[in-house]
C-alpha cells in the first residue's frame, strides 16, 4: 500500500459505515517496459516514498481530539497525513502529464507541486520560476547557439528519480553517504521510504533548479553573439559583460552566519566561503586541490569571465540565487548540509568541475571521473544534464537549424542504461550525407578532423563522442551507457500549443482569478492570491489546470488572448454558443482529472444516513458542511465517471447533467475575463 494514509481512510470508512465507500487506491502507471523513464520515475513517487511528509504528532492530535487538521477543499476536512498523500499523488500526476507531453506549461505544474510540498507555496517563488521561461522565450532568439532550460530540468528531475529507482548502486552510495546526516538531524537511521523521501526532496532541489542562474548568463551571451555575427571571436577584442557588487547576495548576515557556524564548526562571511568549503570538504583530496584554490575561482566567475574563456557561469548564478530563496522560504535557521550539498552540486555541474577541477579536456592535467559516493547529488546532476539533450526547443539562430534530437527511450534494467535517441526523419537527407562524409573520411585513412553533424554525430559516429564525453565527467562503472540514434516522425500534437500568447505563462495568475471570479471588485490581487494559496494542492492545481486549457477552449472557438495590441475584434463575453463548444471539453477535462487523482463516481456521501447529533433544528449550512467533508474522505462525486469513458461518453454525461452544473463549465471564464483585463491587461480576440 504505497498511499498509507489513504488506505487507512479507507478501513475507516468501512468501519463506520460498513460499505466499501472509498477513497480507492491510487493506479499506478506501468509501461510494456517496467524500467522505461516514464514506469521507473512514476513508480519512485508511487512505491518508495511512502510517508512523505508525514506528522507523527499531527496524526495522534487527531486521533486524540477527533478533530482532521488536513485541508482538502476546505480546511479541516481530512486527515493530515491523507493530505499529505493526495499532495504526493498530485506530484506523481503533474511528472506523468509531462513526460507525456513535454510542454513548458506542464512542467510548470511539476515547479509548482514541488515547492508547495518542499517549501510550503509557490506564490512567494513564482517569479524565481517564471524569470527563467521569460528570459529564455523572449531574449534568446538574440543568440546565437540557446535552447530550452525550464523543461530541460524537469526531465533531468525525471532521470533522476529513475536512476535511483532502478540503480542499486547508486542507491546504496546515496544513502550510504547521508545516513550520517539524516541520524544526525532526526535521532533514528531512515528506513528505505525515509531515505528516498530525503534523496527526492534534495535532489529536487538539485535538478529543478540548476539553470535557473540562466537570467545572469542569457545578457552576457547577448553582447558576445552581437560581435559573433561579424564572426569575430569572443576574447579580449570584443567587449564583454562582468557582474560586480556581488557581496549584496552573497554576504550572510549575522543570522545566517551564527547558524552556519552550529552546522559547520567554523565561521563563513558569504556564499563563496561556504561553497568553497563544501566543494573541498568532498573533493579537495581526491583531485588535489586547496580551499583557498577554489574560493579564488569561484569568486572569480561573477567578475572575470576572461579568465573562464570569455565564458559566464549560470552555475554560480543558479546557487546563489536559490540560497537567497531557501533563506526567504525556509528562513535561515532552517538550511541543512544537505542544502548547502544541493547547492555545490549546481554550482559543480557545468564548467567549474570540468574545467577548474578534473580538466577533463586536458590530456596532461586530467584526473579521474567523479564517483557517486563522493558527492551523489553532483554526480547524478551531471550525468542527467548531459543524458537530457532531447525535446528542447531551439532559442538561438544556429540552434533553430542544427539537427538535435527530439525524442528518447531509455531502458534502465539490470542497474544500466541504454538510450535510444530520435532524429526527425524530414532531416533523413542531413543524416545521409553526414554518413556518406564520414565513410568517406574512413575509407581514406581518418586523415583531418572527422565530419560532423551535431548532435547526430556524436552518437552515431564510432568515436561515440557523446558517451566518451559523459565517461571522462563521471565514473559510469557503477551506470554502464550504451547510445545510439535513430529516426523516427516529429509529432507536436502532444504539446498543445495554441495561437494564445503572452510575456509569460500567466498560469498562477488565471487561475487566481478563476478562483477570486466572485470576491468582487475591490478586492486586490494580493488578498485573491492569499485565498487561492489557502486551498489544498490538489485544488489548486485543477484550477491551474482549468486555466491551462483556457488557449484550447479559445483556439476550439477561433480566438486568442494576448497581452499584445492587435487589429482583431475583441470579445468581452463568452456567449451560449461559445459555450456549447468549450463547455464539454471542460466538462471532459474535469471528468479525466477526477480519474486521474482516484476519484470514483457515487453519491453515498449525500444519500447515508446522518449522524444521531445531525437533528432536524441542525442548520442545513451544518449538515452541507458535513456532507462536503464526507465527499473530501470518500473522495467520491456524483459527477464523476467511473471506468475509461471515451469523450462522447463524457460529452454525452454533460448533456444530462442539470443546468445549473453546465453552467459552471464556462460562465466562470466570463468572469475570469474581467479580473484578467484588470490586474494582467490580457484580451480576447476572435479570428473571425
Amino acid at each position: 500500500m504505497a498511499y498509507t494514509a489513504i488506505a487507512k481512510m479507507r478501513k475507516k470508512n468501512f468501519s463506520i459505515y460498513g460499505a466499501e465507500v472509498g477513497p480507492a487506491e491510487p493506479k499506478l502507471y506501468e509501461g510494456k517496459n517496467r524500467n522505461d523513464l516514464k514506469s521507473a520515475s512514476l513508480r519512485f513517487l508511487h512505491n518508495a516514498c511512502e510517508g512523505l511528509k508525514f506528522d507523527s504528532g499531527t496524526e495522534a492530535e487527531e486521533d486524540r481530539s477527533g478533530q482532521y487538521q488536513g485541508t482538502s477543499l476546505n480546511p479541516n476536512q481530512i486527515p493530515y497525513n491523507m493530505q499529505m498523500d493526495v499532495n504526493r499523488l498530485c506530484l506523481e500526476k503533474t511528472l506523468e502529464q509531462f513526460i507525456d507531453s513535454g510542454s513548458a506549461q506542464d512542467a510548470y505544474l511539476v515547479y509548482y507541486c514541488f515547492l508547495e510540498i518542499f517549501l510550503g507555496h509557490y506564490g512567494k517563488s513564482k517569479k524565481m520560476i517564471e524569470l527563467l521561461s521569460e528570459f529564455e522565450s523572449n531574449g534568446s532568439s538574440l543568440l546565437m547557439k540557446h535552447r530550452d532550460h525550464y523543461s530541460h530540468s524537469v526531465y533531468v528531475f525525471a532521470l533522476g528519480l529513475a536512476i535511483y529507482e532502478t540503480n542499486t548502486y547508486y542507491r546504496r552510495a546515496f544513502q550510504d553517504f547521508y545516513k550520517q546526516f539524516y541520524l544526525e538531524f532526526s535521532g533514528k537511521e531512515y528506513s528505505d521510504s525515509e531515505a528516498a523521501n530525503l534523496f527526492l526532496e534534495y535532489w529536487g532541489f538539485a535538478s529543478l533548479f540548476h539553470d535557473i542562474g540562466y537570467p545572469f548568463e542569457l545578457p552576457f551571451e547577448q553582447v558576445m553573439s552581437y560581435f559573433e555575427v561579424n564572426r569575430k571571436k569572443r576574447g579580449k577584442e570584443n567587449p564583454y559583460i562582468a557582474y560586480h557588487a556581488m557581496d549584496t547576495l552573497s554576504t550572510f548576515s549575522a543570522e545566517e552566519s551564527a547558524h552556519l557556524r552550529k552546522l559547520f564548526g567554523r565561521d563563513f562571511k558569504s556564499t563563496d566561503e561556504l561553497f568553497a568549503y563544501g566543494i573541498h570538504e568532498k573533493l579537495g583530496k581526491e583531485y588535489d586541490f586547496s580551499e583557498e584554490y577554489l574560493l579564488d575561482k569561484i569568486s572569480s566567475k561573477p567578475g572575470k569571465p576572461n579568465e573562464f574563456g570569455y565564458f559566464m557561469d549560470h552555475a554560480y548564478f543558479s546557487s546563489l540565487r536559490l540560497y537567497r530563496e531557501l533563506v526567504s522560504s525556509l528562513g535561515a535557521e532552517k538550511i541543512t548540509k544537505m542544502h548547502v550539498d544541493a547547492l555545490t552540486a549546481i554550482l559543480l555541474h557545468n564548467s567549474l568541475y570540468k574545467f577548474c577541477i578534473s580538466f577533463y579536456k586536458d590530456p596532461e592535467k586530467a584526473k579521474q571521473p567523479l564517483k557517486a559516493e563522493i558527492h551523489p547529488l553532483a554526480y547524478l546532476l551531471m550525468i542527467c544534464d548531459e543524458l537530457q539533450c532531447w525535446d528542447r526547443t531551439a532559442y538561438g539562430r544556429n540552434s533553430r537549424t542544427e539537427l538535435h534530437p527530439m525524442g528518447a527511450d531509455f531502458d534502465f534494467s539490470d542497474n544500466e542504461i541504454s538510450a535510444v535517441y530520435y532524429y526527425d526523419r524530414n532531416e533523413q537527407e542531413k543524416i545521409d550525407e553526414f554518413e556518406k562524409e564520414y565513410r568517406k573520411w574512413t575509407e581514406d585513412g581518418e586523415q583531418g578532423k572527422p565530419p560532423r553533424l551535431k548532435a547526430y554525430s556524436d552518437m552515431a559516429e564510432k568515436e561515440q563522442r557523446f558517451r566518451d564525453d559523459i565517461e571522462h565527467i563521471i565514473d559510469t562503472s557503477i551506470i554502464p551507457l550504451t547510445v545510439k540514434p535513430d529516426t523516427r516522425t516529429v509529432n507536436r500534437k502532444n504539446k498543445k500549443i495554441y495561437l494564445s500568447d503572452s510575456n509569460f505563462m500567466h498560469l498562477f495568475d488565471f487561475a487566481v482569478s478563476l478562483h477570486g471570479r466572485n470576491k468582487g471588485p475591490d478586492v486586490g490581487i494580493e488578498e485573491l492570491e492569499k485565498q487561492f494559496e489557502a486551498l489544498s494542492l490538489e485544488y489548486q492545481l485543477s484550477t491551474i489546470n482549468r486555466a491551462k486549457n483556457f488557449s484550447r477552449y479559445l483556439d476550439a472557438i477561433h480566438c486568442f488572448y494576448t497581452d499584445k495590441p492587435v487589429d482583431y475584434e475583441m470579445i468581452t463575453e463568452f456567449t451560449p454558443e461559445h459555450a456549447a463548444i468549450f463547455a464539454p471539453m471542460e466538462h471532459e477535462r474535469w471528468v479525466r482529472e477526477h480519474l486521474a487523482m482516484g476519484w470514483t463516481s457515487g453519491d453515498s456521501y449525500e444519500s447515508l444516513k446522518l449522524p444521531e447529533e445531525f437533528e432536524d433544528k441542525t442548520p442545513d449550512e451544518k449538515k452541507k458542511a458535513f456532507m462536503n467533508a464526507r465527499r473530501e474522505q470518500m473522495r467520491m462525486h456524483k459527477l464523476a465517471m467511473d471506468g475509461k469513458p471515451t469523450s462522447e461518453e463524457i460529452k454525452e454525461h454533460y448533456l444530462t447533467l442539470p443546468v445549473s452544473e453546465q453552467d459552471k463549465d464556462w460562465k466562470p471564464f466570463n468572469s475570469m475575463l474581467r479580473l484578467l483585463k484588470k490586474f494582467d491587461g490580457i484580451r480576447i480576440y476572435s479570428l473571425d
